[in-house]
């Protein structure tokens, strides 16, 4: 049974490999090793049935530079699959997989407001409002769009209520919410997009542990995605200060100490409002108990900590690339 499963997650990863990126990966890798291609890739083929990895993770992770025991400790995308899937069922998962239950569910938690197509559009007072927000701009969003995907940052004096809800409709995003503006330190850091810390939560026996704080970086982007060419550093959790480089997911790219285009010190930034960012996924997390693992995407503002969304199927790259170390036993603990 395991070994049909790992058939099927590599069947999978060979459809959602990107081969150009993968060559470029393999190329990379021959040339700091001396090891052939043909052994490279067999060794990541290997891999992903022995680790269940998917192949680009054989190479972010670093595995043609490691042996066996450091390769085991390392989170991969099958054995997360099959956590998450445990810890947050897919039962629960709606309230974190559509971004408008979301907001609902947690708006004691929101202070930006929002609404869904239906709402402005079966609304005129409803749409003047949020057309009238003190950003003056609106986040156009699909409801179920992953990864920064699906966003749109919109100016509120380009649109009447009538032509907001038209644009929304002919590019299909279901959801407006007001632009959230970033804390002064977190603009100067970088100013192109709504700069996020991403809090991984774990309940267990009633408890919140934590597993992980990471900063977001946008590096010339909307968006901080790691997976859309951005930045992401390790924070202490204590303290909320920035405790390593900002790294990319992208073997080919080097570590950030210093943001590329502002030039500001990434290690050593402080997150204001810290104690408040812990408080706000702890709440977070104690109001869906049905989700047991959740990383919590919260911005920070001249006026404290404000929850953008929580992800049933966070990301172990974000988790484990910054702090250069494979975390899984942090995880099998909890199983």
């Amino acid at each position: 049974m395991k070994l049909i499963r790992r058939l099927f997650f590599f069947l999978y990863y060979l459809k959602q490999t990107d081969l150009r990126q993968l060559a470029g990966y393999i190329n990379y890798s021959s040339s700091i090793t001396g090891r052939s291609k043909l052994k490279l890739i067999s060794d990541s083929v290997n891999s992903i049935f022995k680790y269940n990895i998917s192949l680009q993770e054989y190479f972010l992770f670093k595995f043609f530079e490691i042996g066996h025991n450091e390769r085991s400790f390392w989170a991969g995308t099958g054995f997360m699959y099959e956590y998450q899937l445990k810890m947050n069922p897919r039962s629960a998962r709606g309230v974190l997989e559509n971004k408008i239950e979301f907001l609902n569910y947690f708006r004691l938690y929101v202070k930006r407001e929002f609404k869904s197509i239906n709402e402005l559009a079966s609304s005129r007072d409803a749409a003047e409002k949020m057309l009238a927000c003190p950003s003056g701009r609106l986040v156009l969003k699909g409801s179920k769009g992953q990864i920064g995907k699906e966003v749109k940052i919109v100016y509120c004096n380009n649109y009447t209520c009538d032509t907001l809800v038209a644009y929304m409709k002919e590019c299909k995003y279901d959801l407006a919410e007001e632009y959230v503006v970033q804390h002064r330190s977190l603009m100067e850091l970088s100013p192109s997009g709504l700069n996020t810390i991403r809090i991984i939560t774990q309940l267990h026996d009633g408890m919140v542990y934590f597993l992980g704080a990471r900063l977001r970086i946008s590096v010339n982007s909307t968006v901080d995605n790691m997976a859309a060419g951005n930045l992401a550093a390790s924070v202490d959790l204590k303290k909320g200060i920035v405790n390593g480089p900002g790294v990319y997911s992208d073997i080919l790219k080097e570590d950030c100490t210093i943001h590329p285009v502002t030039g500001k010190e990434i290690k050593g930034f402080t997150i204001p409002f810290w104690n408040e960012v812990i408080e706000l996924a702890k709440n977070s997390a104690l109001h869906t108990p049905q989700n047991r693992s959740v990383g919590w995407d919260i911005a920070v503002t001249k006026d404290g900590a404000e929850l953008i969304e929580g992800n049933h199927n966070w990301c172990k790259l974000l988790w484990q690339l910054p702090v250069k170390k494979g975390l899984k036993n942090e995880l099998e603990k909890y199983l």
